[in-house]
């Protein structure tokens, strides 16, 4: 009998915190924003301009925590296991969210994530060292026919939009490349500069802002190029069949609240119009390309499609 009347007790105290929760966010404590990278890449700088823009608007502090690994899993598996509040945040970034669970398991359920807006949209390029003796993808791919796998491409890791590029380079130029993956794209582009590795694959936005003359840029993936790189020829220029691009955003746990995942997106959307941060992210090299989350979400489907197409190749090569 004391089961029976517990039971709708609980039931009730749970409801009401839920209600006293959804009543004081955001201002009682700050949100936590997990970056599924290493600090000083693209997703890491785009996301530390980002949040005093949302801390003004929402009136709350939120600090950027840098939880890299397993091309985003790590990330992804906290915030699944954070409580459905709305004061845990993560970086969502396409391909890899979606590239993760093609022939994985993983420690989360996808499922359980919900994007919440898309800032950025930004074409993926190969780079190398300013004194390299490449000075295109023709240039690469002459010497990997010549030395199968000598060429070495960093990456942060499989399944991201650095990796989908190289196994389509691979396909259409009929070589064999040897990709190196790194915890972001700071890292990787550390180990460039070090001589670790022959190229590595940067986004236009992380290219435009890198210092000057430290390295040089071979070619880019859009279907167009970007207004990051407007002399930089693409892939298609070239002759090769590549296209590829970087998806940045926010995400939370699906059973966030509602009025919460509504409100972040209002934030974000509303920064994103702000002339000022207009301007940091134009300083940032941000391919800024906001999309809701109801929308990014219909999106995917098709994404996912094409990127199984693409991983296809992996086990074509074998």
């Amino acid at each position: 009998m004391k089961t029976l009347l517990a039971l709708p007790l609980a039931a009730v105290l749970s409801a009401g915190f839920a209600t006293t929760a959804l009543a004081d966010w955001p201002t009682d404590r700050p949100i936590e924003l997990i970056v599924a990278y290493s600090p000083g890449g693209g997703t890491d700088i785009m996301l530390r301009t980002l949040a005093p823009y949302l801390e003004a608007d929402l009136g709350t502090q939120i600090p950027v925590l840098n939880r890299p690994g397993a091309s985003g899993e790590i990330a992804y598996t906290a915030l699944s296991q954070a409580r459905p509040d709305g004061y845990t945040l993560s970086s969502l970034n396409v391909p890899g969210f979606l590239t993760m669970r093609i022939g994985r398991k993983l420690r989360f359920d996808p499922a359980d994530i919900c994007p919440v807006a898309r800032i950025v949209e930004d074409p993926g390029m190969f780079v190398v060292q300013a004194d390299s003796p490449y000075n295109s993808l023709a240039d690469v791919v002459a010497y990997a026919k010549d030395h199968p796998g000598a060429v070495s491409v960093g990456t942060t890791g499989v399944g991201t939009d650095e990796h989908l590029a190289m196994l389509q380079l691979e396909q259409s130029a009929g070589i064999k490349l040897t990709a190196v993956p790194f915890g972001g794209a700071n890292e990787a582009r550390t180990a460039l500069l070090g001589g670790h590795v022959t190229l590595i694959g940067l986004n236009a936005g992380e290219f435009a802002s890198t210092e000057p003359g430290q390295i040089k840029a071979l070619g880019q993936f859009g279907e167009q190029r970007s207004t990051l790189a407007p002399d930089l020829p693409t892939a298609k220029e070239q002759g090769f069949d590549v296209l590829m691009a970087s998806e940045r955003g926010m995400a939370t746990r699906c059973d966030v609240p509602e009025e919460i995942r509504a409100r972040l997106a209002a934030s974000v959307e509303k920064a994103l119009t702000n002339p000022e941060f207009q301007e940091k992210a134009k300083q940032q090299g941000l391919a800024l390309s906001y999309q809701s989350g109801a929308d990014w979400s219909a999106a995917m489907p098709a994404r996912l499609e094409r990127f199984q197409e693409i991983f296809k190749l992996i086990k074509d090569r074998q």
